[in-house]
């Protein structure tokens, strides 16, 4: 029976893969990385030529940003699914890597359920990753939760109202996705009083790194992998939550 095993590979700092997620790359027969264009190296793929040879890398087009073209975008599942699919009748493990965790936001999710229905049979797993809201929580200094403190994780491509009605409750909110929607994340911070204290970063671990409080986010837009901490209030003091 072939495997097919999701791989989270942080970030983008090689160094935050996982000593599981290393195995689970180097031990695979071949390795899928997710890609807009077969010329363009993405960041899962150079994060896992760190650690495999190249040779064992497979680029497949997914259409990872499209959002208005449906049909597009299934074509491009149904013809990486198909892809995928041909590597497992030939291979007993097939590794996908993908930034940040498998099971968060992530492409794997759809790809697993497509391969269930062409190469039945095949057991799916996963391997955890770190996130890109732990990354910037450790590189800023941001404390995500304490106590009984709620956490909301938000992708501003579902609408900047989305994120406005989470900012307005009493927990933390971490924000992906919306570097392209920086001006409304910047309004809304600021109609909910939750601009101090928060942090926004992208490139996380790579040489063009950008970590900023949310005051100075830009007018235009940020890279879209861009990832925002909202922290929740605190005036009770130290252990003011437990």
């Amino acid at each position: 029976m072939s495997r097919l095993i999701g791989v989270g590979v942080g970030p983008g700092d090689p160094e935050l893969v996982t000593v599981k997620g290393v195995r689970a790359l180097q031990e695979a027969d071949v390795v899928v990385v997710p890609v807009m264009d077969t010329l363009e190296r993405g960041r899962a793929e150079a994060t896992v030529l760190h650690y495999v040879g190249a040779e064992k890398v497979m680029r497949v087009v997914f259409a990872l940003n499209e959002r208005t073209d449906r049909a597009r975008r299934e074509a491009t599942w149904d013809a990486a699914g198909e892809r995928v699919a041909a590597l497992l009748r030939a291979h007993d493990v097939v590794s996908f890597a993908t930034i940040g965790d498998p099971n968060v936001y992530s492409t794997f999710t759809y790809l697993a359920q497509t391969i269930g229905e062409l190469v039945p049979g095949t057991a799916v797993q996963t391997v955890p990753g770190i996130t890109a809201m732990q990354d910037l929580a450790a590189r800023s200094g941001a404390v995500l939760t304490e106590g009984t403190e709620p956490l909301t994780l938000v992708p501003v491509t579902a609408g900047a109202a989305v994120l406005k009605g989470a900012l307005e409750g009493p927990g933390t909110v971490v924000a992906y996705k919306f570097g392209r929607l920086a001006a409304e994340v910047a309004t809304a911070l600021r109609e909910t009083g939750r601009t101090e204290g928060a942090v926004w970063g992208s490139a996380l671990g790579l040489p063009e790194e950008s970590i900023r409080p949310a005051a100075e986010l830009a007018e235009g837009p940020l890279p879209y992998l861009s990832t925002l901490i909202a922290p929740a209030p605190r005036d009770g003091g130290r252990g003011g939550k437990l």
